[in-house]
């Protein structure tokens, strides 16, 4: 197997990183390769004209080369209108957001459309730059088209008029970046830094290394950004990083790259607000990001993007079978889910007046059964993939999970980080199979794949894959399986008391018990042939309260 992978990498001409494990990649050092890519830096800005003059400075001296960099600076509605100083890169342009569209989502999205470049390399108009930051980026994303790279920022403190626009541009110019600022004061992104050494610089971290995705000092292969798509405009705080969850469900890889260095003059919203910008991000962001599993603890309730899309093709089943199938994973304990049905609805057509010979009659009632269920969808055919969700489940219609079946499912594959799960459901001239895919890995082999390589060799290499047992998960054939019954809804305060009562009942007993063999085995019969006296007489307190309780709880 390991041959063949072999063959198809060379056939591809990309390299493949599993999971993101990104040192497969060997990037030149800086200044001894000739870069071939070019780039565009996008700058997002909103006042602060003496901060942007040091951060173009610093930009006109780099070691890329001029003819493969541009500058795009977007003023957002500053008053008075920004303007472009004197030290600039050659190739550099100067735009302004239209008044019903201002915000930094919009903004940046505004520097992404006039952005030519291959590598789009997002940048705070508060930023000073080392003279190989671009370069240090750019080398990365010459070994692979579908990368995500970070850049190493420390904060620094800043005084208006110090240092000059000038003195930037020498310092960088001559690789002196260091002697504008009080190195020792400076601040980096702390909790990047303990990603960074909790994950070996975020080579075994999976489905949370898009949140290094910080649009102060990354950047993105220009193709996959825009398969992507650009930035939320709905989302004020926490946009990078909804973006770069995006980039990973279509298949990009994040690098850590502390040799892109840069300086951000001041302190982050985060460092000043931390347990504000964090409330704030935790009533928007975990809705469009399913990932963030422990932000989304609510057993019920739905959000915006899903989980889980489950996919059943019930083009010629029977009604019964497909809904035994869609009943059944809406009975789930994994709730977050959406459930798209596949089937040529649009040739599905009631007869108003005669309803039992309507054209695909159980289409019909399908659609009838569902219609006002928020979590069902019809389709003609299903997407080629279900991002931004991050788990797609395809099931044949008449196969029903259990209540435990698809949480168990993804546990399996977010643990082990397969790309692939495959569930052997029946097997009589053929295997009849269930099958969860994980989206980012899939999208990541289709760009990796070679023209003749099956996809699922290439997520293999990927990701991984994996065959499981559908009866041992809980699948049955709809004939067999039972339909989910209405249950009274659990109370976790009864749940809790019925726990404790049940603990405080085992403890009387086993005092019961203790206390009745002690009187067997240790009093002697009285010499008046009287019978000994019972440990605990009538008016003795017996256990019966908590079982009494019990047997009226269950």
């Amino acid at each position: 197997m390991r041959a063949v992978t072999q063959r198809y990498k060379t056939a591809a001409g990309q390299p493949r990183i599993r999971h993101n494990d990104y040192g497969v990649l060997k990037p030149p050092a800086p200044g001894t390769w000739s870069p071939t890519l070019s780039v565009s830096v996008v700058i997002a800005a909103y006042g602060h004209q003496d901060k942007l003059d040091l951060t173009l400075a610093a930009l006109a001296a780099q070691s890329y080369p001029r003819h493969l960099l541009e500058v795009v600076v977007v003023d957002d509605g500053t008053l008075p209108a920004l303007r472009l100083p004197e030290i600039v890169p050659d190739n550099t342009l100067l735009i302004t957001t239209e008044p019903g569209s201002r915000g930094r989502s919009n903004a940046r999205n505004a520097g992404l459309a006039h952005a030519s470049g291959d590598v789009v390399h997002w940048l705070d108009a508060d930023m000073v730059t080392f003279h190989d930051e671009v370069e240090a980026h750019m080398r990365w994303h010459h070994l692979a088209d579908y990368l995500v790279v970070m850049g190493y920022v420390r904060f620094v403190d800043h005084t208006p008029g110090t240092p000059t626009p000038e003195q930037v541009r020498d310092a960088v110019a001559s690789a002196a970046t260091e002697t504008l600022f009080d190195e020792a004061a400076s601040e980096p992104h702390a909790w990047i830094v303990d990603l960074a050494e909790r994950t070996n610089g975020l080579r075994t971290e999976r489905d949370l290394a898009y949140r290094v995705h910080v649009t102060n000092a990354a950047s993105v292969n220009a193709r996959l950004l825009r398969e992507a798509g650009p930035l939320d405009t709905g989302l004020v705080l926490g946009e990078d990083s909804e973006l770069g969850y995006r980039l990973a469900q279509r298949g990009a890889a994040f690098v850590l790259a502390p040799e892109a260095r840069s300086r951000h003059l001041g302190t982050s919203m985060m460092m000043r607000d931390g347990e504000q910008v964090r409330r704030y991000n935790q009533a928007f962001v975990p809705d469009q990001i399913p990932v963030m599993r422990w932000l989304r603890t609510h057993p019920r309730r739905q959000w915006q993007v899903p989980y889980v899309e489950i996919v059943v093709d019930v083009t010629g089943a029977s009604y019964e079978d497909a809904r035994a199938t869609v009943d059944g994973f809406l009975a789930s304990t994994l709730n977050d889910l959406a459930i798209t049905l596949v089937a040529p609805w649009s040739q599905a057509r009631e007869d108003r007046r005669d309803p039992l010979r309507s054209a695909m009659l159980d289409l019909v009632l399908l659609r009838g059964l569902y219609r006002a269920e928020p979590r069902v969808r019809l389709a003609e055919q299903a997407p080629e993939t279900a991002a931004p969700t991050p788990y797609r489940m395809l099931c044949p219609a008449g196969w029903v999970p259990g209540p435990e079946t698809l949480r168990k499912l993804v546990e399996q594959a977010s643990d082990q980080g397969y790309g692939l799960v495959s569930v052997a459901l029946d097997e009589t001239d053929e295997v009849i199979a269930a099958r969860l895919e994980h989206t980012g890995a899939f999208a990541r082999a289709r760009l990796v794949r070679a023209p003749d390589e099956p996809l699922e060799s290439a997520v293999d290499d990927v990701a991984g894959t994996r065959w499981m047992d559908g009866a041992t998960l809980g699948f049955l054939p709809a004939g067999e399986a039972e339909p989910p019954k209405r249950g009274k809804a659990e109370d976790p305060a009864l749940k809790r008391e019925v726990a404790r009562l049940r603990a405080e009942n085992a403890r009387l007993t086993e005092q019961l018990a203790a206390a009745t063999t002690e009187t067997g085995q240790g009093q002697a019969k009285p010499e008046n042939g009287a019978a000994p006296t019972r440990a605990l007489g009538p008016s003795t307190t017996r256990p019966r309260g908590p079982r009494a309780l019990l047997r009226r709880l269950r």
